[in-house]
């Protein structure tokens, strides 16, 4: 009996202990909106994805340090804009776009492996005596700068012709020992942006851009399974600084106009 009751005693580990006690995602259902006040580039700004977490952290008994948050990988991307038959611009992550990895870290640049270090992660410092109860916020959406006239030329010439943009993510909460480094997913989203913007350059300023569809983006998903994180999801380079602006011309050779920044 003593060793039963010795075993039933025991603490619980955090890995059993941890308790995710809400979970809500989502993509505003206002559509991209387009700015057309500068005569050098286009702006659109698209809706916003948003993710919050509620969990809750019963006793840390021992001295560990966790540390609870969001972390992001982009598993897709293309992102072309279309000068009307000059050829296109493209930003590119050339790794992703190659197949030579699964997904790249969306991380701030910063606070690797995290996709922030505000409201999108909390630590715990171990022993606690009491419950703790914490709330796990992150957003994230796109507001780019595309120029009307061809990267590679002098001129500022309108030929703008038309944005397309497909971009896939995953999204995992996530406990790390900041000691042992071990990892525990809590739970894993997966989420979608898609844009295209038909444009006309003929036309003038403040009047040359039209959203086509899609006018409302697709609801983030949360697996009922959750999936394991890819290496490249976790370290340097996150996708900012990885990305290359390619100039695709319809006849030559593409040009790098911005290479990676590491």
């Amino acid at each position: 009996m003593g060793c039963i009751q010795s075993i039933r005693c025991k603490p619980k580990s955090f890995r059993d202990s941890i308790i995710v006690l809400e979970v809500n995602t989502s993509i505003d259902s206002n559509p991209t909106s387009i700015d057309e006040s500068s005569s050098v580039v286009l702006r659109y700004r698209t809706p916003h994805f948003r993710a919050f977490a509620r969990v809750l952290v019963p006793p840390v008994a021992g001295k560990e340090t966790w540390t609870i948050g969001w972390i992001q990988a982009c598993n897709h991307m293309e992102f072309y804009n279309t000068y009307g038959n000059k050829g296109m611009s493209s930003w590119e992550l050339p790794d992703l776009r190659d197949g030579k990895i699964q997904a790249i870290s969306d991380s701030d640049g910063v606070n690797y492996p995290w996709y922030g270090n505000t409201t999108e992660t909390c630590t715990i410092v171990g022993p606690t005596k009491k419950d703790s109860k914490f709330s796990i916020s992150m957003n994230d959406n796109f507001y780019p700068s595309v120029t009307w006239g061809v990267p590679v030329s002098d001129s500022n010439v309108p030929q703008l012709s038309s944005i397309h943009r497909d971009q896939s993510f995953t999204t995992w909460l996530v406990a790390i020992n900041q000691a042992t480094s071990e990892t525990l997913i809590l739970q894993t989203i997966r989420w979608r942006m898609r844009l295209h913007i038909q444009v006309d350059p003929e036309k003038p300023l403040g009047h040359r851009a039209l959203l086509n569809e899609p006018f409302t983006q697709e609801q983030p998903q949360i697996l009922g399974k959750n999936e394991p994180i890819p290496p490249n999801a976790m370290v340097k380079p996150n996708a900012n600084d990885a990305q290359v602006l390619m100039w695709r011309p319809k006849n030559g050779d593409p040009v790098v106009v911005i290479p990676p920044k590491y």
